[in-house]
């Protein structure tokens, strides 16, 4: 398989994964007036679609560790079980999440749930493999719950007239990133593998990842079908079949988009090069880039008062410097 041999290669992977990560939240906007229940059948299939294609294509080639498919069929149990766990968790997650985006916006549920995501997943991570400098990495983490409070203030500024969806959105991305933050401790755990026993590679870890996801995707997806979180009718499962085909392949290539940053993300923590903590730490930078797109080409921001243009230079700001203190703390 294809893996990282520096530290620069590693973090390379890392910031493909805050690239894919931000922005995989786009094609739900091309996508209008599709309830995102129905589009993340398309975006788990996307997922599904992405592990095997980076596992039979870079996960089969050159000469580091074990080929793809025979690393899947050696794959033990244990292991195998916390790559599903893991896939389940980040799926409940993510489902808050687009539900979060769907009442607040790209530009908060963003910066709110993965910054929150980014705080417990990096102390977490931490304390399981502890790589890096604890004054970098966490000093960045500090800064980044700065920029949180901030992007909520900025948020509040835009929507002062609409308090009820204000308090929803930002409830539903404060959920989403306690899970969020949750889930990567147990894909570390899969990648370190049993005492003993060969490791996993980060392809197959990926692939029994998103079998968690599209096993979980059928009862927490129903259940979000029949009682909606953003406060709207139930969703009819027929609408699904009159969507344009567009549609449908948005969705498919979403999933395909996060699955990508996630192989990534997974070489770089599975390579012992940076460590869990800051291999989680920065892909969580999408936030930065999720929060471009949502200020910048969606403008979720436009006719905002001037005090919430302020908060959000200064939002981006803190997580500029965060991110830079986080992908240092391995060199100190």
């Amino acid at each position: 398989m294809l893996a990282p041999e520096t530290y620069l290669a590693a973090l390379c992977l890392t910031i493909l994964t805050m690239l894919c990560w931000g922005s995989w939240a786009n094609t739900l906007k091309l996508c209008p007036g599709y309830r995102f229940q129905l589009f993340y059948w398309d975006y788990a299939i996307g997922m599904a679609v992405g592990a095997i294609f980076w596992g039979l294509t870079a996960g089969s080639m050159g000469h580091a560790g074990t080929a793809f498919l025979h690393d899947v069929a050696q794959t033990p149990v244990v292991p195998m079980l916390y790559a599903m766990a893991g896939g389940a968790i980040f799926n409940v997650a993510n489902l808050l999440l687009v539900a979060a985006i769907d009442v607040a916006g790209m530009a908060v549920a963003f910066p709110v749930g993965i910054g929150l995501a980014l705080v417990i997943g990096a102390i977490s991570n931490y304390v399981i493999k502890p790589v890096g400098n604890p004054l970098l990495l966490f000093g960045g983490v500090a800064l980044v719950v700065v920029a949180i409070v901030l992007d909520a203030a900025a948020y509040s500024k835009r929507e002062a007239t609409a308090k009820s969806t204000t308090v929803r959105g930002i409830v539903l991305s404060l959920a989403c990133g306690v899970l969020m933050g949750c889930f990567y401790p147990f894909v570390a755990r899969a990648l370190n593998g049993e005492p003993g026993q060969t490791a996993p590679g980060p392809y197959a870890v990926t692939l029994f990842f998103t079998i968690g996801l599209l096993i979980s995707t059928v009862p927490a997806n129903w259940l979000l079908m029949k009682k909606p979180l953003d406060g709207r009718e139930p969703v009819d499962g027929a609408d699904y079949w009159k969507a344009p085909f567009g549609w449908h392949m948005a969705g498919t290539l979403g999933g395909a988009i996060w699955c990508t940053g996630g192989v990534a993300n997974f070489l770089a923590s599975g390579a012992h090069l940076v460590g869990p903590a800051v291999s989680y730490s920065i892909g969580q930078g999408a936030t930065m880039v999720s929060a471009c797109w949502g200020v910048f080409v969606w403008r979720e921001f436009a006719g905002a008062p001037r005090a919430a243009t302020v908060l959000l230079v200064l939002m981006f700001l803190c997580f500029l410097v965060g991110l830079g203190l986080v992908a240092a703390a391995p060199l100190y």
